[in-house]
């Protein structure tokens, strides 16, 4: 049985002062609202009717005890590799094979981006898997997210994350028996590069979100001209109106952060925006996300004061592209509400071993969250590829 191998693993529980949270409610009554966009959509950014209700909900009926007792129902570590703290859960399954998993998020993400699949995976008897389909989980914070310690040195992009993940699986006993790595959006980025790094004990990366330049790899013809050209379209329907966030946070995230660290309805709003712009829903983000289950992972920033650090991950994160050359298998299950994607021959030119790939109809960019019995299938189905 696997076990923490390195004095610097340390468990961990989160207790949040009353007063803290006495805090909040303090900011939230005493905001001061702007006035009303002038158009009838989303067009200006989240609607003030919106947030109202978004927040009116945290003020009267919203309770972080409840979550609370969530994170600390799992088992939950820190350990200190190259001078970061890293927040992670360690769930292990009651099957001693279970193939070890990292499974990374990116942002406005969060480790509960994963509370739907987590028994699914550990035990996969649970909604007719079979033992050979179970895991053991490491589901780490990316550094200046949540409880993961936030960087006082530039550097910590998703390269240096990736080897610190590696470190991390090896402080945890299995760099000898082998491991895998999953990631979407950020995570996607660290999982390219683990691939690419090809660390001691990796069999094999899965990728729910790509990220390729297609102005770039559009210019060699493919067969699959669907798949170039819906390629293109997102990539087009990303630029309109939709990359402010990232401008801003890849250039002055300290400036954007004194807002996200003063006002937690600055902080709720530009998360909740890209709940709902990324999800695949109908127009109303509350047919995929309940307001309990936004505002947990919100309250993960907030808590944390983790705005700045985690939007100094774009800064930090120069190069935008999970294009790097990987030899071990691979797998990809690209959701069809994503605006991330590439066609597959685009990925056969940098990944020489894809083992699994799927195109679904439903989910978003937060597969795992959005429907998780579809992406616990495709785990399943991409393990079942490299077994």
């Amino acid at each position: 049985m696997a076990s923490p191998t390195s004095s610097l693993v340390h468990p961990f529980q989160v207790s949040i002062a009353q007063s803290t949270l006495d805090d909040l409610q303090t900011r939230l009554r005493l905001t001061r609202w702007p006035d009303k966009e002038t158009v009838t959509d989303w067009s200006q950014g989240v609607p003030l009717a919106a947030i109202q209700d978004l927040c009116e909900h945290w003020q009267t009926k919203y309770d972080w005890r409840r979550c609370e007792a969530l994170l600390n129902s799992y088992p939950q570590f820190t350990a200190a590799i190259d001078g970061v703290d890293i927040y992670f859960l360690h769930i292990r399954s009651k099957h001693e094979n279970a193939l070890p998993l990292v499974l990374t998020h990116g942002w406005p993400g969060s480790v509960l981006e994963f509370r739907h699949i987590i028994d699914k995976l550990v035990g996969p008897e649970s909604d007719g898997g079979s033992p050979e389909d179970a895991f053991h989980l490491v589901v780490p914070a990316l550094p200046g997210y949540a409880f993961s310690g936030k960087p006082t040195e530039t550097g910590w992009d998703y390269r240096r994350t990736a080897r610190a993940w590696a470190t991390l699986m090896q402080y945890l006993g299995y760099a000898d028996d082998g491991w895998v790595a999953q990631g979407g959006d950020w995570g996607a980025h660290v999982v390219a590069s683990l691939g690419h790094q090809a660390p001691r004990g990796l069999k094999s990366v899965h990728f729910n979100s790509i990220f390729f330049e297609p102005k770039k790899e559009v210019q060699v013809p493919i067969s699959d001209t669907k798949g170039g050209e819906r390629a293109m379209y997102l990539e087009g329907r990303r630029d309109a109106g939709h990359r402010g966030y990232s401008l801003q946070q890849s250039t002055r995230p300290q400036t954007i952060g004194y807002g996200l660290a003063d006002s937690p309805v600055a902080q709720a709003a530009w998360m909740y925006e890209k709940f709902r712009d990324w999800s695949h829903n109908d127009g109303n983000v509350e047919t995929v996300f309940s307001k309990d289950e936004m505002l947990d992972t919100i309250m993960l920033y907030w808590l944390s004061n983790s705005g700045t650090s985690s939007a100094r991950y774009y800064w930090e994160c120069e190069f935008d592209s999970t294009a790097w050359p990987i030899n071990i298998p691979v797998g990809v299950s690209w959701f069809g509400g994503d605006n991330s994607y590439a066609p597959k021959e685009w990925c056969e030119r940098y990944y020489s071993n894809i083992v699994y790939w799927k195109e679904t109809e439903r989910g978003g960019h937060f597969a795992a969250w959005e429907v998780p019995e579809d992406f616990v299938a495709e785990i399943r189905q991409w393990r079942r590829k490299i077994r």
